[in-house]
């Protein structure tokens, strides 16, 4: 969107830094450390918060956005967009690698981690853009590849008063050296409605 500013990659700081992390051309390459992940208990009962966040102040009402490219080949490869409160109060938006193919979902963390997931099989090798917008108690997720419609991933609490914070994020669970090139990231205004796609 036309009014949302860049966030400098050095005005965030790293939850988890990652194994190596370099400004390439305007974006930013990341690889990922062996094993990393975010995850709280359910299903699997395990507790995993070393994934790495680059996460700058994310008040509301407010939106950000994350884009990245989507190269993924490993199960559980994952990257995109996280908000974070504390390691018990997160939520995690992307794309990952489940059953051989991309997939677009969010982690919903309260205490215990939730997970939904759609197949994208075609924004393999594609740019992604991820946007969260907060206002009230809730935040409005929305994807899209390049300059596709924006899809609706996700409404989920967040506590108006939480102080949060947000940016990119990825992950490679079953594996070392996930390399995931992030194109974008920014803040602006919220979203003015729920269901007014976001515009830009």
């Amino acid at each position: 969107m036309n009014d949302h500013r860049a966030i400098g990659w050095d005005e965030a700081a790293w939850l988890n830094p990652p194994l190596e992390a370099r400004s390439e051309a305007g974006g930013l390459l990341v690889t990922t450390r062996d094993r990393s992940d975010f995850w709280r208990t359910t299903s699997y009962g395990f507790v995993r918060d070393d994934g790495h966040a680059l996460l700058a102040p994310f008040a509301g009402p407010g939106a950000v956005e994350v884009g990245f490219v989507v190269d993924f080949d490993t199960l559980y490869d994952q990257a995109g967009l996280m908000i974070r409160v504390d390691a018990e109060t997160w939520i995690k938006a992307g794309v990952e690698m489940s059953d051989g193919v991309p997939h677009l979902g969010a982690v919903v963390t309260h205490g215990r981690s939730d997970w939904s997931l759609a197949p994208v099989p075609e924004w393999q090798g594609r740019e992604v853009t991820v946007r969260a917008s907060r206002d009230g108690d809730a935040v409005t997720i929305r994807a899209r590849c390049d300059a596709e419609p924006w899809r609706m991933v996700r409404l989920a609490p967040l506590a108006p008063g939480a102080q949060a914070s947000a940016g990119p994020f990825c992950c490679s669970p079953e594996r070392a050296g996930l390399r995931v090139r992030f194109t974008r990231f920014t803040q602006g205004p919220a979203d003015a409605s729920l269901h007014a796609a976001a515009e830009g």
